[in-house]
């Protein structure tokens, strides 16, 4: 039997030395219980995905210096092979780095291969830095078992539909009985899925078993979940490693079958996985706990205004950091409701949290005085909306930098996607945690948290309360957008589009079908796609959003701001 020990870790972007001490001690793990081979994620070593840092001088010689403390540990462990994802020099035209992996063994290099794909769309830009590898197989013996090697987007293009090279037919050719896969796959709804159709699909045409490793953690926008998971060609996917934790588990692997170290198979895991609701919760989380401890912050506040966005976004933010981490601060004026202040009191109450009352009245006044007293004319309608914002947003940056808490963003995507926000006012912050969950996902997920708890912690009295920003008075969203259940649909259409779930795809086409049947729908659409794009300028200021779906808004959705309006979706 062939011990295989799969090392699913929580790696940090740019700590080559940090990860290097990380990768040692799950090999040591993998040395105690046997196991010949260790296999680490997708860049390993610099961490996914490490952008321009690639172009310093200075990193590069921390590549170096971590790949010789790699090897020396693996001198320390002679019968453990490690495969190692790490970027690689490429001698030659094009960029000077491949994407790739080494095979070490006793100090020794057994084997490199380097990425044939390299993807560039979505959140992905791997062409900025590496060339892409020869058409050429890897395989690695170790005892009687010959082993396969694929990077990532490799694995991915077996039916051919994207890139013109299919590495999976060179490999097939050098008969491996086992394909181990390193990747760096970050998480969105429907993603495990995925992985699951397009690798359990490659097993079978190939009649190859694959191992697939993933990495975990939250860098920028980006959260992996892990889920690495093991396939076999008439099984399917046989085992699956925990999803949103760390995980270093060795399998054995005896005649083409995956199984557990006492000979037993594997647990198969649920097919359904989480539900929607319950990955974002765990993808948010996850997203925001690495975020602080990454950026050197142990506490968070928010702007608590009493009405649903920032009630879920302290929520999360108390499940992620602890109680004792995070303070709400409401900011009332005069155009604020009675149950601005007694409903965020209630809420902080239910979380276990402090809530600080800071109004804003005085400041507005003074600063309204002021205007007037400078440039000779009052301050009213949008301009004293928008002051009112952004007086928010300075006091609660300057909490922040009193006392060193990460500030977080409160904007959902239905408000993002038009612009419904205050530029250096409520866009403030470092982190937007619900920045890519439509206004219905926000009250579905507020809802879920209260069921899974057992209790209210988010009150009924938010719940059921129609959602206004209070800059006005009598103000409503439904005053300046479309009731949300319908914007919500029109933004998926427009913004997701092919890429949403058969579904939520079905119920946006035909949301927009019933729309266009009406001159006055067509205007919605026409007025909805045009906020759209006119509100792409706030969007590229604001802090970056936690990706949950399949196209969020940040690097996976690059587009102009100084264009024209083209109208191509209305």
């Amino acid at each position: 039997m062939l011990k295989l020990t799969l090392a699913q870790l929580n790696l940090t972007v740019g700590d080559v030395q940090g990860n290097v001490a990380r990768m040692v001690q799950a090999a040591q793990q993998a040395a105690m219980e046997g196991s010949r081979l260790i296999v680490f994620p997708e860049l390993a070593l610099t961490g996914y995905y490490p952008g321009d840092l690639l172009d310093e001088p200075g990193f590069g010689r921390q590549i170096d210096a971590g790949l010789d403390a790699l090897r020396a540990a693996s001198r320390a462990l002679p019968e453990l092979a490690w495969v190692v994802g790490t970027p690689l020099r490429h001698d030659g035209p094009g960029k000077k780095l491949h994407n790739g992996l080494l095979v070490l063994q006793a100090g020794e290099e057994l084997l490199r291969y380097a990425k044939q794909l390299l993807p560039t769309y979505n959140v992905f830009d791997e062409r900025r830095h590496f060339e892409p590898g020869p058409d050429v197989a890897k395989v690695l013996r170790l005892g009687s078992t010959q082993v396969g090697l694929l990077i990532c987007e490799d694995g991915w293009n077996d039916e051919a539909d994207d890139y013109r090279v299919n590495p999976f037919d060179r490999l097939r050719d050098a008969a491996p009985e086992l394909v181990i896969s390193l990747n760096a796959s970050p998480s969105n709804v429907g993603k495990r899925e995925q992985r699951h159709q397009v690798f359990g699909a490659a097993s079978r045409r190939n009649g190859l078993p694959i191992l697939y490793v993933n990495h975990v953690g939250g860098h920028d926008q980006l959260v992996y979940d892990g889920a690495s998971f093991a396939v076999e060609p008439d099984e399917g996917v046989v085992f699956e490693a925990v999803r949103f934790d760390e995980c270093v588990h060795t399998l054995g692997f005896v005649d083409g079958r995956f199984v557990e170290l006492d000979g037993r198979r594997p647990a198969r895991p649920d097919p359904a996985g989480l539900s929607t609701l319950a990955f974002y919760r765990a993808q948010i989380v996850l997203g925001l706990r690495d975020y602080a401890r990454r950026c050197g912050f142990r506490q968070a506040v928010v702007g608590s205004s009493g009405g649903i966005d920032s009630a879920l976004t302290l929520a999360l933010a108390v499940e992620a950091l602890g109680p004792e981490n995070v303070v709400g601060i409401t900011m009332p004026s005069s155009f604020s409701s009675s149950g601005s202040v007694s409903d965020s009191e209630a809420l902080c109450r239910n979380l276990g949290i402090p809530l600080l009352n800071h109004p804003i009245q005085g400041a507005v006044e003074a600063l309204k005085a002021q205007f007037a007293s400078s440039f000779g004319a009052s301050m009213q309608g949008l301009t004293l909306e928008n002051l009112q914002a952004r007086v928010r947003g300075t006091v609660l940056m300057a909490y922040s930098n009193a006392h060193g808490h990460l500030l977080l963003t409160t904007g959902n995507k239905s408000e993002v996607s038009v612009g419904y926000c205050t530029l250096y006012g409520d866009t403030n912050g470092g982190l937007g945690l619900i920045g890519d969950l439509y206004k219905t996902e926000v009250f579905a997920l507020s809802r879920h948290l209260n069921e899974a708890a057992g209790r209210e912690l988010i009150p009924e009295a938010i719940l059921v309360k129609e959602p206004s920003a209070e800059l006005a008075p009598g103000q409503r969203d439904s005053d300046s957008l479309p009731p949300y259940p319908v914007l919500d649909e029109v933004l998926k259409g427009m913004i997701e589009g092919e890429r949403l779930s058969a579904r939520e795809r079905e119920a946006a086409e035909a949301c927009l079908a019933g729309l266009r049947a009406s001159e006055e729908g067509r205007a919605l659409i026409e007025r909805v796609a045009r906020l759209v794009h006119r509100s792409e300028y706030k969007r590229r200021q604001a802090p970056p959003l936690i990706r949950l779906r399949a196209r969020a808004f940040g690097q996976g959705r690059q587009m102009p701001i100084a264009a024209h309006d083209p109208g191509v979706f209305a």
